[in-house]
């Protein structure tokens, strides 16, 4: 008999919530068969049975969250009996409430006490700045809250008192804190409220100074009809998770737009060159999107400040390249595995790394370390078909890049005589969203220029 314990499933994950079992109790599972899928802040996980043998206990239902290293399962040998659930315990009645007294008779009301002289005003005062509020670890009614709850609850600045538990014994869920803020949005941020005015001695007639103008109150959430013709559609975990980052991002961000248009033809001369060796050796394609990364790299040695993080008031400039690529998931969601320490790689190994992560994203076996800590973003739109696309930077980056669809176009090429030609080749955009509080349009252009420049002049061939 063994029991199945939550493993670590990264280095900053404490605590998992179960979201699936694959078997039931008294089911036949073999050795490292998918046995149950675990949710964390990072990522779903399918979690292979460490043994085989019969299911014969599940002790964590499904949407309970749990620590790593809980015993959530026991596996037996082949024709173990099931162990029976425990019936639930059922709540104690509540005690009844004590008889009221009888209500004593009235007393004759006493007379009205002069009103006291009215007080001096204060003194004016400074207002405090209004500081953020912590995340709990707790609910003022003594309700648990996982860390993956308290990250949501302090990025939205919510009151968890008024978020409904629907885990046990009402625990609060991640799930809960996303249809919250579907339903009531974020809380705004606290504005410090203003001091009361020191007494000044009687003005002279002068034209009364304006009012100040109310704050704009919240726009409220539209709302639709649905009727006859309509399908209802819940919003999926990964769904809800994405929209919550993206509307954190554009909230906390103010996004600029730059980009511009690259002439393929210096990488198309080695890919097509390579392209079927390429693939015998690997097992994979040898498209556009490691070029354009390898570039990438090497233009944010050059545009350091793009490889960096905001940090409250600061620029936290990054000394190693851990590159983000972000994966679509059969359009079920997207994943945003990273290349770590890319910037000690050549072009092959980076191909290699990138086919190996979309593929493990798509079938869900990637780790939480393993789309965790990126400090630069790309973002391959064109794969899709795209011309131009202004994604949304990943918090808390300061600049994410779209690779949109490379076609076939007519170009202007300069001839060895000094001439000119029309030419057909392959051309396409890069587009980027950075972050304005990092650096201005000049500092973004001239990255973009850079990368442009690396990918029509570079010699490819000695990186394959």
């Amino acid at each position: 008999m063994a029991e199945v314990t939550l493993p670590q499933l990264g280095e900053t994950v404490t605590e998992g919530t179960i979201t699936r079992w694959f078997k039931k109790v008294g089911d036949t599972v073999a050795a490292d068969e998918p046995l149950f899928e675990v949710s964390t802040d990072k990522v779903d996980t399918e979690v292979p049975s460490p043994v085989a043998g019969v299911l014969i206990e599940i002790r964590v239902p499904e949407g309970e969250t749990v620590p790593v290293g809980a015993v959530i399962a026991v596996v037996g040998a082949a024709g173990s009996a099931p162990v029976a659930a425990p019936a639930p315990v059922a709540a104690p009645a509540p005690a009844p409430a004590p008889a009221p007294a009888p209500a004593p008779a009235p007393a004759p009301a006493p007379a009205p006490a002069p009103a006291p002289a009215p007080a001096p005003a204060p003194a004016a005062a400074v207002a405090p700045a209004a500081a953020p509020a912590p995340a709990a670890a707790v609910a003022s009614d003594n309700r648990l809250l996982s860390p993956v709850v308290r990250r949501l609850v302090a990025e939205h600045g919510l009151d968890v008192d008024r978020i409904t538990g629907s885990g046990p014994g009402g625990r609060i869920t991640r799930e809960d804190v996303l249809d919250h803020i579907d339903k009531h949005g974020s809380a705004p941020a606290p504005v410090a409220a203003p001091a009361s005015p020191a007494p000044t001695p009687a003005p002279v007639a002068t034209a009364p100074a304006p009012a100040p103008a109310a704050a704009p109150a919240a726009a409220p959430k539209p709302t639709v009809r649905v009727g006859d013709r309509d399908e209802v559609v819940s919003l999926s975990k990964i769904r809800k998770a994405t929209g919550s980052h993206m509307v954190m991002s554009k909230n906390v961000s103010p996004h600029a737009f730059s980009v511009v248009e690259v002439d393929y033809a210096n990488v198309d001369s080695t890919r097509n060159r390579v392209k079927a060796e390429f693939k015998t050796q690997e097992g994979f394609s040898l498209t556009y999107l490691p070029f354009i990364a390898r570039a990438v790299v090497d233009a944010l040695a050059d545009f350091p400040h793009m490889n960096a993080s905001i940090n409250g008031d600061d620029l936290v400039v990054h000394r190693y390249v851990d590159l983000g690529i972000a994966v679509d998931l059969d359009f079920q969601g997207l994943l945003v595995p990273v290349v770590r320490s890319a910037e000690g790689k050549r072009l092959r190994a980076i191909a290699r790394e990138i086919n190996d992560l979309a593929t493990r994203a798509r079938s869900r076996k990637l780790s939480p370390d393993e789309i965790a800590g990126g400090t630069f973003t790309i973002s391959n739109n064109g794969s899709a078909g795209s011309v131009l696309t202004m994604p949304i930077i990943n918090q808390p980056q300061v600049a994410i890049l779209s690779t949109d669809a490379i076609v076939r176009r007519p170009v202007v090429v300069t001839l060895p005589s000094g001439g000119e030609s029309i030419a057909i080749h392959p051309t396409g955009n890069l587009a980027m969203s950075w972050d304005h509080r990092a650096f201005d349009g000049a500092y973004a252009a001239g990255f973009l220029v850079r990368v442009k420049d690396i990918l029509e002049t570079r010699d490819w061939l000695p990186e394959i």
